[in-house]
């Protein structure tokens, strides 16, 4: 079971190029608010007409530009929970599920299937309610219900927890990710959490400003990125412009700093290092750089700090643990490290 995409679509301003073959299994679009990621389900649901394009299901055409072809939503095999669920409104639980069982004619088999999928999600006794009823978590439920009903090949899932509190969400997530795991064919996952991202996929494709990079795993994203938009979306809180020098060794200007390196792609432009890499060290240790502390602020669990190395123009983050590091003072000078093994070679777009 594969999803193939590749489509072009035009709006004032903005321009979705988007290309990727996404098989079995859960695969998230991952991008800043604005790149494209739900206009590319929508598309692919059919809600959307691309400009130019195919998009394919298991060999299956369920749009072509060139061919004049474009299945309707109902005829694509494709199940989309929206961001807000879309639940009808003046319709009960039950009547929510059946919408989702239109094509089936079989009564008996109509009724086994509701039956099981409220049982399956723990609607029991909520069948008579209407989504005004039920809590965020019970409507999120029905509108799984309600696509998984039809029995797609594909399912679109647009922000599934976004409108949840950190405690539901949690719990939602873990069901969804049973789900998940039982489903045979392809799943899509937009979100903006990057946890929920590397807990939920296999594979991730980035969207920048409306063009999507090559597909990758999903821990090899997070964890060697190769393009600066890949790293800033992962959560690299310290990139910079960067000059080769060779050797296993790269100039950054704005950090005033050359850093040994694992290695030096050609193409690279830029550099990239975790925040809670950068930790105190002595100064005669390898990538030791004498910063002055900036500011200190306080996290949940971690202590974040702002770094400026000498004379440079620009400051870097360190993120600490609550009992590492000592009690650092703003206007203190020290040194920190940045691990030649950690020291990410960046490129401004993706080789090929």
């Amino acid at each position: 079971m594969s999803l193939s995409v590749n489509i072009i679509k035009r709006l004032p301003g903005f321009t979705l190029n988007v290309s990727f073959t996404a098989e079995a299994g859960v695969t998230a679009l991952l991008g800043a608010s604005g790149s494209g990621k739900s206009m590319t389900l929508r598309c692919i649901a059919g809600v959307e007409k691309p400009d130019e394009g195919r998009i394919s299901l298991d060999g299956r055409v369920l749009f072509d530009a060139g061919k004049g072809i474009d299945l309707p939503p109902q005829a694509r095999k494709v199940g989309y929970l929206f961001q807000r669920y879309a639940l009808f409104p003046n319709m009960t639980v039950l009547q929510n599920i059946d919408a989702g069982l239109s094509l089936e004619k079989d009564a008996r088999v109509r009724k086994h299937k509701r039956e099981s999928l409220i049982s399956r999600f723990h609607l029991d006794g909520l069948e008579g309610r209407y989504p005004r009823e039920l809590s965020g978590g019970q409507m999120q439920r029905v509108a799984l219900c309600r696509m998984l009903a039809g029995e797609p090949e594909a399912i679109l899932l647009d922000e599934p927890f976004a409108a949840l509190d950190s405690h539901l969400r949690w719990q939602l997530e873990r069901e969804v990710r049973q789900t998940l795991s039982e489903f045979p064919g392809v799943a899509l996952l937009v979100s903006h959490d990057r946890g929920e991202v590397y807990r939920m996929s296999g594979r991730v494709c980035v969207l920048n400003a409306g063009t999507s990079e090559p597909l990758s795993a999903t821990q090899e994203l997070f964890e060697r990125p190769r393009t600066l938009q890949a790293a800033l979306i992962s959560g690299c809180k310290n990139c910079a412009s960067a000059e080769l020098l060779g050797s296993g060794r790269v100039r950054v200007p704005d950090w005033n700093v050359t850093l040994a390196c694992e290695e030096t792609p050609a193409r690279a432009t830029h550099v990239g290092v975790r925040a809670h890499y950068i930790l105190p060290c002595g100064p005669g240790e390898e990538n030791a750089v004498l910063c002055r502390v900036e500011d200190v602020t306080e996290d949940v669990f971690t202590r974040v700090l702002t770094l400026r190395p000498a004379g440079a123009a620009a400051t870097i983050r360190s993120e600490l643990g609550k009992d590492a590091g000592g009690a650092l003072q703003i206007g203190e000078e020290r040194c920190f490290r940045l691990p030649r093994a950690d020291v990410m070679l960046l490129s401004e777009t993706h080789e090929g």
